[in-house]
């Protein structure tokens, strides 16, 4: 497989992300990867996770590639170390930054950005005492810092940043706080070997935590890391797809996330690590990589996908053929079911099934996405407010399995749908520039309990059954309800989610199945009765 598939793919990436950087010399914000704020000056600071983009700029200028026109360009180290100065100079006196709103003090954007300014600055050999005492003052504030909720991609990052900014200063100053950090990122990977991401595992951010941990044994050869590792690539490698696209809506936080530098390193001396990547790859070539080209997060896979390219192993393992059976995940209450049938010809069918998200599935047949289903969605009007019941909330369902038969009770939950007003933007800076400066986790707190977990229950009942059947999966759904008065309109969508996550709502090709309207359905139905719907794949 072509390693230079990755290249390609982050290359293709570089001119969005010179369009976005300020390149006037003379410019305040010289060196400001944030457009909406210098130029287009729609927002009011600029976000301290933009300047993450200075590493894909260091790597595109040391990527000897045929077609790559930013290879060895003079301007580009320039550039750079004007992203780094610009992180330095839009940083808080503690040496933190905001992503989302003034005072955030996002331990996330933190880590990300310092991550790639330390990693920028060594690859490029540059020198700049303001630049280092700016990331000194940054990890003395993160090896401080403890952000609300469970978030292991972002603790893995803070440890990598602390161990390579530990090497280029030649201090121990860091010692104790990367062995509690690292302590917390290894307490949170289950007997399963996924790492928690909010409210259970997310094989993306799951692969970004591979790739952080990797670069820290490479660093410090801790043997708790490489064992962590070898469950963590061995998870990893259940959630590859048969198309070679990975992870979507069945998991914690919906991402169709793909870091595939740890998988490079670890390869090394786990083989399989390989075989992940160039399952990847054959997505790649087949068109299926998920787009992450927008404003904010086209920064993260770039440099990651040229790391992988320079780390390539040149010595592969050959594939293997894919196995039948199930891998049942206790732990992450997700259902892997790989089978095949003779009738009328081999055929293997692939089934990923999220019970506890409501039996949100993907289903393969001969290595084709098929069907893609993330559980009813009901609109409903209530007191002149419309409102989205859906079935794809995580929770606590009531579920039965045996051989052939997998069924899900349980409720669905109302939808986050919270958006931005003049009023809430107005209120949140008001409280932001007073007391909530003061308190930034306490606020972080409260949003993701309005955005991201916690489910608040809506008045109807579902029942879904997928049952083995004459050689493929039959799929029966049930919804109940007191009255259907309120519910203006009905379906169900393959790539629905309801609640923040940023690296979630990327499109991937498989997306463009239709959505399954049952409008018509509902408007029939009296008052207790229930909608029945049976598929058949």
């Amino acid at each position: 497989m072509s390693r230079n598939l990755f290249a390609r793919e982050a290359i293709a990436q570089i001119p969005k992300i010179l369009t976005l950087l300020d390149r006037n010399v003379h410019s305040p914000t010289y060196g400001c990867f944030d457009r909406n704020f210098w130029h287009y000056k729609i927002i009011d600071f600029p976000s301290g996770m933009a300047q993450e983009f200075v590493l894909p700029l260091a790597l595109a200028y040391d990527t000897n590639l045929p077609d790559n026109p930013f290879y060895q360009q003079s301007v580009i180290p320039q550039w750079v170390e004007a992203g780094i100065l610009f992180a330095a100079r839009s940083a808080h006196s503690d040496g933190s930054c905001d992503d989302y709103f003034p005072y955030e003090r996002a331990g996330g954007a933190a880590a990300f950005s310092l991550l790639a300014c330390i990693e920028s600055y060594t690859r490029l050999r540059l020198e700049n005492k303001t630049a280092l005492r700016f990331f000194e003052k940054r990890a003395d504030w993160l090896a401080h810092h403890q952000e609300s909720g469970r978030l292991t991609n972002h603790q893995a990052l803070i440890v990598l940043c602390l161990e390579l900014l530990s090497k280029l200063l030649q201090t121990s100053k860091w010692d104790r706080a990367k062995v509690q950090r690292l302590e917390q990122v290894l307490s949170w990977q289950s007997s399963e070997g996924w790492f928690q991401e909010y409210e259970g595992c997310d094989p993306g951010y799951h692969t970004l935590t591979i790739s952080c941990l990797a670069r820290i044994y490479q660093l410090r050869q801790d043997i708790r890391i490489k064992e962590a590792l070898i469950k963590a690539v061995e998870l990893a490698s259940h959630f590859i797809h048969p198309d070679g696209s990975y992870g979507g809506e069945y998991t914690s936080r919906n991402t169709y996330n793909f870091f595939p530098h740890g998988f490079e390193l670890v390869g090394r001396w786990i083989p399989d690590a390989l075989r992940i990547n160039d399952a990847f790859l054959s997505g790649l070539a087949n068109g299926l990589a998920p787009c992450y080209s927008d404003d904010h997060i086209i920064g993260h896979h770039t440099w990651n996908y040229l790391l992988a390219w320079k780390d390539f192993v040149a010595d592969r393992p050959p594939p293997l053929s894919r196995s039948t059976g199930r891998i049942w995940l206790k732990e992450a209450k997700i259902l892997i079911d790989r089978r095949s049938t003779l009738t009328g010809g081999a055929t293997q069918y692939e089934l990923y099934l999220a019970l506890n998200k409501g039996g949100v599935f993907k289903l393969f047949r001969d290595n084709q996405l098929i069907a893609s289903d993330t559980q009813f969605s009901l609109q409903v009007l209530e007191k002149n407010k419309r409102k989205n019941a859906v079935g794809h909330l995580v929770g606590d369902y009531r579920i039965n399995m045996s051989e052939n038969e997998i069924s899900i009770h349980g409720q669905l939950g109302w939808a986050k749908q919270k958006q931005m007003t003049p009023l809430n933007l107005l209120i949140l800076r008001i409280v932001m520039l007073t007391l909530g400066r003061f308190f930034p986790n306490l606020i972080r707190k409260l949003l993701q309990k309005i955005l991201i977990v916690g489910k608040r229950s809506a008045p109807f009942r579902f029942y879904r059954q997928l049952k083995w059947e004459n050689g493929h999966w039959c799929v029966f759904d049930e919804l109940q309800a007191q009255t259907w008065e309120h519910v203006t309109a009905a379906g169900i969508g393959c790539d629905q989610t309801s609640i923040y996550v940023v690296m979630s709502r990327t499109f991937q090709e498989s997306q463009l199945q239709p959505w399954l309207d049952l409008t018509k359905e509902v408007k029939t139905l009296a008052p207790g009765q229930s909608m029945k719907l049976e598929r058949h794949f």
